[in-house]
């Protein structure tokens, strides 16, 4: 048994509904209040029907998972079931989590720039499997043409399909607000109660200030006069629901001085941008908070981008970011699993200068021969190698 699990609107039904139409099975879709009623009234008639059996939104109704398991007790046919979900699975009541261990969990994610161009991507896959061809690939390829105003839009656009369609910034922006009035005001309702449910946009916008930096729950909650626990729970909540993601501290075992917190990601950058009203004219200033802004959006949106990569790679034990007391940082980190170590940190200037690179130095020293390569990611044009095994490339070459 499949579960495609992701964000609203990333295109999980579409998928499901092709999938359907090539079995010839049609879709049970728990979106439809009419379908709810009736699943709750007799769910053994759906799931007794011809495999593959399609549910969509199972999450509306948790209790068609047990009569999942009890017709997987009688068979254990591969494929009988294809279900998709808009709340993490593990985030659903332990009594609706009765397939642990009987099925295969899939995150669907936005669109990948290389997805939207329509090409192949398997730069993280060459680095991780290949690291010396790979890097001479990149230092082969000819300048980069991305310019930072490209940068900026490809950021701001995000990758979800339906805002993507949107043929002007304003008719983008209503999208992305009626967006998050659907997710917070109807799916989080329908997975949790919620108390103070107001405050939930206001913990949101907060949340996407602090996004590629270490999430800071009690700081989001004293800012607006919400308990740290409280804040923490609809965090979780938010997380269920695919608006924010946590990025796990890695490494913590390297060293004693390593750090064990948690980073904050957006799930998508444009819904990130919509969210602090960072339009693309105020991405392309040279103010500093500006800056900053960019910066910190740009690192959620490549990040983004090698975890969209890294979810069709085999081989891979971990992820997370390194953080050390003495502020040393480096964005986002792969382990294989033989213990090999690939790095990268996310630039948003035109250039790198070696101290920039520090980081990814001590990282290196703590690894060893473990470690494969550090990548500076910038938003330059060329490729050049610094120094041993650390690289600079600019950002796009994750993608083309």
């Amino acid at each position: 048994m499949i579960a495609l699990q992701g964000p609203r609107s990333v295109g999980k039904s579409t998928l499901l509904a092709e999938i359907a139409s090539r079995h010839g099975v049609g879709v049970v879709d728990l979106d439809n209040p009419e379908v709810q009623e009736a699943l709750r009234s007799n769910p053994i008639a759906y799931v007794e029907t011809a495999p593959p059996v399609c549910i969509d939104e199972f999450q509306k109704v948790p209790l068609v998972l047990d009569a999942i398991k009890a017709r997987l007790n009688r068979s254990t046919e591969p494929g009988a079931f294809l279900i998709t979900g808009s709340t993490r699975y593990e985030a659903l009541p332990l009594a609706a989590q009765s397939l642990t261990g009987r099925l295969h969990v899939v995150t669907i994610l936005p669109l990948s720039q290389g997805e939207l161009a329509g090409v192949h991507e398997s730069f993280l896959d060459d680095l991780l499997h290949d690291t010396d061809t790979a890097v001479a690939a990149a230092l082969a390829a000819g300048p980069s043409m991305t310019k930072r105003d490209d940068y900026i839009a490809r950021v701001h656009a995000g990758g979800l399909p339906l805002a993507l369609a949107r043929p002007t910034e304003a008719d983008r922006n209503r999208w992305f607000d009626d967006y998050l009035e659907l997710v917070l005001n109807r799916d989080l309702i329908e997975l949790s109660r919620i108390r103070q449910r107001v405050q939930l946009p206001r913990l949101l916008a907060v949340l996407a200030g602090q996004t590629a930096q270490v999430l800071n729950i009690s700081k989001a909650a004293e800012s607006i006069g919400m308990e740290t626990s409280t804040a923490e729970n609809y965090t979780n909540l938010l997380e269920a629901v695919f608006l924010i993601t946590r990025l796990p501290a890695w490494g913590t075992t390297l060293r004693s001085r390593a750090a064990g917190k948690a980073k904050v990601h957006v799930v998508d950058s444009g819904i990130a941008a919509r969210l602090l009203r960072l339009t693309p004219a105020r991405m392309a200033t040279l103010e500093p908070s500006a800056l900053s802004e960019f910066g910190h959006l740009l690192e959620t949106f490549v990040v983004g981008e090698l975890l969209k990569q890294a979810s069709w790679i085999d081989g891979i034990a971990g992820h997370g970011h390194w953080r050390t007391h003495d502020h040393d940082e480096v964005d986002l980190v792969f382990e294989r699993d033989d213990g090999a170590v690939l790095a990268f940190e996310i630039k948003a200037g035109g250039r790198v200068p070696g101290d920039a690179l520090r980081p990814l130095r001590k990282l290196r020293e703590a690894t060893g021969a473990q470690f494969l390569a550090g990548i500076a990611l910038y938003t330059g044009e060329r490729s050049y190698t610094f120094e041993d095994r650390l690289h600079v490339i600019p950002i796009d070459r994750v993608w083309s």
